[in-house]
């Protein structure tokens, strides 16, 4: 049994797919396959159950799986701190919301990549839930994540807070205005968005029926489809501030108690933090610090 077995087994698992496994390994099925019986063959018994559509883990499999992560989790940080200088250097791999992204973080990464060049920066968008899970399971070394976030595996570090609006098309200007509309749809990121979370809860408590959900991957997608009269969604003022000024959707404000959303950074606990990362959250904590108020001229 060997590391290379167990991130095997870990991705056959993850997909259900001895192939999809492959792709992901960049190696051919029958590797795959070979190592799978391998590792059965050691155990001395199977970890999947063959079907038509794929494989699934049998319990025997399941109860190895939480130990898969685990040992190659700590293989990895073993290599990172015996690598690592005190010098960025090496891989860093994040997640981040896409709003987050176009927001926050282009400019910050620019500044990051010019002061840090021998870091290889990996940042990959997600929803709140797809990207928490990307950090539990230790694929990503941290992201930025809507709050609140509980879970007693992470550490979490507020970084930034946005202002929430309700974004229709031109149309609709007021909540009232918005009550009245036959067969409204909300239009999203895929489930497990906190921003989705939100508006169908503040527009269940407004008495506003939403007849349907429409998905999308992209953030141009959904402010386009809303700017079209589609739907309604709720963004970060400062992401469809732009779209408002143009006159291509409207911005309805939300109580403060509902409008303001933290932004957290979060990571494992007992994860090793590389100088890479702490190099990262360095700059963002230094390039989003509050500035300080100017002083009053004096009366003269």
């Amino acid at each position: 049994m060997n590391v290379a077995d167990l991130q095997t087994f870990e991705a056959v698992a993850r997909h259900g797919s001895m192939n999809k496994a492959a792709s992901e390994l960049n190696t051919v099925q029958s590797n795959v396959t070979t190592r799978i019986r391998a590792l059965e063959d050691e155990l001395g018994m199977a970890l999947f159950q063959r079907h038509a559509r794929g494989v699934t883990t049998t319990p025997a499999g399941q109860r190895v799986l939480p130990f898969v992560g685990r040992i190659a989790r700590l293989m990895a940080e073993v290599k990172s701190a015996a690598l690592d200088d005190g010098r960025p250097s090496g891989s860093l791999s994040l997640g981040s919301l896409e709003t987050t992204m176009a927001i926050r973080l282009s400019p910050l990464l620019a500044m990051f990549s010019g002061k840090y060049p021998e870091v290889q920066l990996v940042v990959t968008p997600g929803t709140t839930s797809n990207l928490v899970r990307e950090v539990l399971e230790s694929r990503l070394e941290g992201a930025f994540v809507a709050g609140p976030v509980s879970h007693p595996d992470l550490h979490q570090e507020p970084m930034f807070t946005e202002d929430m609006v309700l974004v229709t098309s031109p149309a609709i200007g007021s909540l009232k205005a918005l009550k009245e509309v036959a067969g409204l749809k909300t239009i999203t990121f895929q489930l497990g968005c906190s921003y989705r979370q939100r508006l169908e809860s503040f527009l269940a408590d407004a008495g506003i029926v939403v007849a349907r959900r429409l998905e999308f991957g992209s953030l141009d997608a959904i402010v386009n489809c809303v700017a079209a009269g589609i739907g309604v969604t709720l963004l970060p003022r400062s992401v469809v501030q732009a779209a408002a000024k143009a006159g291509r959707v409207t911005m309805l404000g939300l109580p403060r108690a509902e409008a303001k959303v933290q932004t957290l950074f979060v990571r494992r606990r007992d994860s090793y933090v590389s100088s890479a990362l702490l190099a990262f959250l360095e700059t963002t904590r230094r390039h989003h610090a509050p500035r300080p108020a100017g002083k009053r001229p004096r009366a003269g």
